[in-house]
């Protein structure tokens, strides 16, 4: 503890104490917050008074919580009816909020879902992320993409069902491949009635829900009535499908006959730091696996990481009705009892001991562990990279954030400028930043675009943390170019007081070949790697990094310009006559380049406003002659 945090503990303490005076002893949640309001420390309890004078009782407490204690400038509390509700509550405010003293759940992704439409005569099956607002069953949640895709097309394979959407499938007007390959029954053009597509949803959804064996049953049944009637290639392709169902039960890693809808969350820590993995079972199924790493203390027992993980976890997503432990989490009643309230049913937590149930949990366990072991030998690896940089470029010790920045655009239009960050656990996608050049920009200058990038970007962190006290600031700034960039960066970083942070361009030599980059300092002769240097791949790899999301950056902005603005300015073409002439040629460019009888060809579409558009796109040509 530093003499500056003696200083401070006082005074935190007094702020405790004064807060005290009005704290009642009701159930609910407090939070300490810093000078600058940011949130310290969310905590819950049963009697907030008697919970929060503890934090006054210095002498028992560990040094880190009386760190926490000495930069505490105000506390805020809300109270609940119950403690279940206080515990539901500091869920959601610690995901939200993040405090730097909680066990941090850092898990920024949506998951995918399967859906069922049930506005449309012939449901289609899809993906799908975010609010379920359409009218349909949905079904997970699945680990990953490439989860629900699995699914989708086993679906479609054992089923038959479509996953066009609903404009293709009303424009269609014979079968497309996925009927040829069989993974389509082709509804779109009549092949079969909406009652035989019906029983076909009704079979996915039995077999969604764990009812796969009497779904089998019934094709069996099904593929014997058509071999007895001789209708033989009826009876082949009701096979191809039971084939299909069989493959899929056949496939799971995990797939235990006792659980229908269940998650399996398993804990392993090693060397001071946790990884949790969670298995999503749904009908019988395994939906997939992800693996987690909480933000914690070194010292955090697994019933705290564990407890602090779930109440987070279910914060935004349903909770199934079982869920397998690997260790039991503290308040384990008090947690069943929060999830249920949030449920509206009952939830289980139970850690199994014996059985299939516990042979789940030790399999999951395993992938923890294989898991953080992974993570720890690249950590490994990542810091002595990391070293290697620090002496490579005279830093005093190794970088922990290196930001690199480049640009991207066609002679000065959609002009972006990104930056990319990376550190200990290799890049940080959370923190990238992209930065749209307001400033007119001259076609080619690049330097230009570096100066404004590099202001906007310091500037700001600046006004926000003029103490550098954040882990906002990086030791490492690396620039995508040469000696001209370089100095464009260090004029800002001068003008800006920051002249301390080290700089570095990095250049391709005259033949461009990666492997002969050039490395630019202030002070330093440029100089090159060795082709094979292991540094100078982990510095490429930076580097490339950045190139790739200012690509990408500015060809989204690129496509969302030509989509959006070309048709919205042609007069006369609103919103319904832009998606009708949008799904018929399929992009604005194609509409741009179409001729006026294709253009009146368009359903929605009348001569007059086929006139328009072609005189939009065509302002030389006399519409009279056309």
């Amino acid at each position: 503890m530093t003499d500056g945090d003696k200083i401070n503990i006082p005074t935190g303490v007094e702020i405790i104490l004064t807060a005290l005076e009005t704290m009642p002893g009701n159930p609910g949640v407090y939070r300490m917050l810093d000078a600058k309001g940011d949130a310290l420390y969310v905590g819950k309890a049963r009697n907030l008074k008697k919970r929060v004078v503890s934090y006054t009782q210095l002498a028992r407490l560990p040094e880190r919580l009386r760190r926490m204690v000495a930069a505490t400038a105000a506390m805020e509390i809300l109270t609940t009816h119950t403690e279940a509700e206080a515990l539901l509550l500091e869920a959601n405010l610690i995901k939200r909020l993040q405090p730097r003293y909680n066990i941090l759940l850092r898990d920024d992704k949506s998951y995918p879902w399967l859906m069922l439409t049930e506005d449309h005569p012939f449901p289609q099956i899809a993906k799908h992320r975010g609010a379920q607002v359409r009218k349909g069953s949905y079904w997970g949640p699945f680990a990953s993409v490439w989860s629900v895709n699995q699914t989708v097309q086993a679906l479609q394979r054992i089923f038959l069902l479509r996953t066009c959407a609903d404009t293709v499938f009303a424009n269609r007007t014979r079968p497309c491949l996925l009927f040829q390959i069989k993974r389509c029954c082709a509804p779109c053009v009549g092949r079969v009635s909406e009652a035989e597509y019906k029983t076909l949803v009704d079979q996915a959804k039995a077999f969604l829900s764990g009812k796969s064996g009497a779904v089998q049953k019934d094709l069996a049944a099904a593929m014997e009535q058509a071999a007895g009637h001789l209708e033989f290639e009826r009876a082949a392709a009701i096979r191809d499908r039971i084939r299909g169902l069989a493959h899929i039960q056949g496939t799971d890693v995990i797939n235990p006959a006792s659980l229908t809808d269940a998650d399996v969350i398993a804990l392993h820590q090693e060397a001071g730091q946790s990884c949790i993995q969670v298995f999503f079972i749904r009908g019988g199924r395994n939906n997939g696996n992800r693996s987690f790493f909480p933000s914690q203390a070194k010292d955090a027992e697994p019933g705290a990481v564990l407890s602090a993980f779930i109440a987070q976890f279910y914060d935004d997503k349903p909770a199934p009705q079982l869920i397998l432990l690997s260790h039991e989490p503290e308040e384990h009643e008090l947690l069943a009892e929060a999830l249920s309230l949030k449920a509206g049913r009952k939830i289980s937590l139970l850690v199994p001991q014996r059985g299939e149930k516990h042979e789940v949990v030790q399999h999951a366990q395993t992938n923890a562990r294989e898991a953080l072991e992974r993570k720890l030998a690249e950590t490994a690896g990542q810091g002595k990279l990391l070293a290697a940089v620090a002496e490579l470029f005279g830093l005093p010790e190794p970088p922990a954030r290196i930001e690199t920045y480049d640009n991207s655009h066609i002679m000065g239009t959609n002009a972006y400028g990104v930056m990319v960050v990376a550190g200990t656990e290799g890049f940080n996608k959370s923190a990238y930043r992209k930065f749209a050049i307001k400033s007119a920009i001259t076609p080619g200058d690049d330097f230009g675009m570096m100066r404004e990038v590099m202001r906007r970007r310091f500037s700001r962190t600046l006004a926000e943390d003029p103490g550098r006290e954040s882990e906002n600031w990086p030791d490492l700034v690396l620039i995508d170019g040469g000696a001209g960039q370089l100095s464009a960066a260090s004029a800002i970083m001068e003008e800006l007081g920051l002249s301390d942070i080290p700089l570095v361009g990095i250049a391709k030599g005259p033949d461009r070949d990666a492997g002969r980059e050039w490395f630019f300092m202030a002070g330093r002769e440029p100089f090159q790697l060795p082709p094979r240097d292991p540094v100078l791949y982990f510095l490429q790899r930076l580097r490339d990094e950045a190139h790739r999301f200012a690509i990408s950056t500015h060809r989204n902005a690129r496509s969302k310009k030509i989509t959006t603005s070309e048709l919205d300015d042609v007069p006369g073409v609103g919103a319904a006559r832009k998606k009708a002439l949008l799904m018929h040629f399929g992009s604005a460019r194609d509409v741009r380049g179409a001729g006026l009888k294709d253009l009146e060809a368009v359903s929605g579409i009348n001569r007059a406003t086929a006139r328009a558009v072609y005189a939009y796109f065509h302002p030389g040509v006399r519409m009279d002659e056309v």
